[in-house]
């Protein structure tokens, strides 16, 4: 394996662990519940995470190596004040399952990534298309509210990201050596696959996960 996969999947891990401690501590909180779900605070946090990913998807090639792990960080523990629904809406049990079998689904496609021959640039326009349409469905079913469309953006919605960790493994394994510093290109990566890995355990939890009483 290259010298910048490591890195990546480092930060990555260090992402994911500061979203999901995040998550679970505010969500046994009912003081913090109530500020991040029972106020605009919600609102704002989605409008941080949105302005964060904006920010960093367009100045992160030319941000200093610190700048670039604070962005993500930031991102990760705002994620997590409202991934806190995860561990209030599911059985803690049931979130531990999903996270292993979205784990076990991310790693397959990552060395898939890795290993292929084929050159993964070629589908990005697809995803994107069908990400787009997956976001247009989510606007359109918070007022349908039907549970079919929800079932059926969630199993889009992992093939597409799925289909994304292929192709963002395989991009993270060229960037190696092309003259992009280390550190940076590692948390880029690592920013990437951070989205990846959230949105197929979210989809899968919404569609195998146990819901509280």
């Amino acid at each position: 394996m290259n010298k910048l996969l490591p890195k990546t999947f480092l930060w990555m891990f260090v992402g994911l662990i500061v979203t999901f401690v995040t998550g679970y501590v505010v969500s046994i909180n009912d003081t913090m519940i109530d500020a991040v779900f029972n106020s605009p605070m919600f609102y704002i946090l989605l409008i941080a995470e949105l302005a964060i990913v904006i920010f960093f998807s367009a100045r992160v090639r030319k941000m200093s190596p610190t700048t670039a792990k604070i962005s993500f960080l930031l991102y990760a523990f705002v994620s997590g004040l409202t991934f806190s629904s995860a561990f209030i809406l599911f059985e803690l049990n049931s979130i531990m399952y999903v996270f292993l079998i979205a784990a076990l689904i991310f790693a397959a496609f990552g060395a898939l990534g890795y290993y292929t021959n084929l050159d993964l640039s070629n589908i990005v326009i697809y995803l994107l298309m069908g990400l787009v349409g997956i976001i247009i469905c989510v606007i359109v079913n918070m007022f349908l509210g039907s549970e079919t469309l929800d079932l059926i953006v969630s199993i889009i919605a992992i093939l597409i990201f799925v289909g994304f960790t292929a192709y963002d493994v395989q991009h993270i394994k060229e960037l190696s050596g092309a003259g992009v510093d280390d550190d940076v290109a590692a948390v880029n990566g690592a920013f990437e696959l951070y989205l990846d890995f959230i949105n197929i355990f979210l989809h899968l939890l919404q569609i195998i996960g146990d819901a509280k009483d």
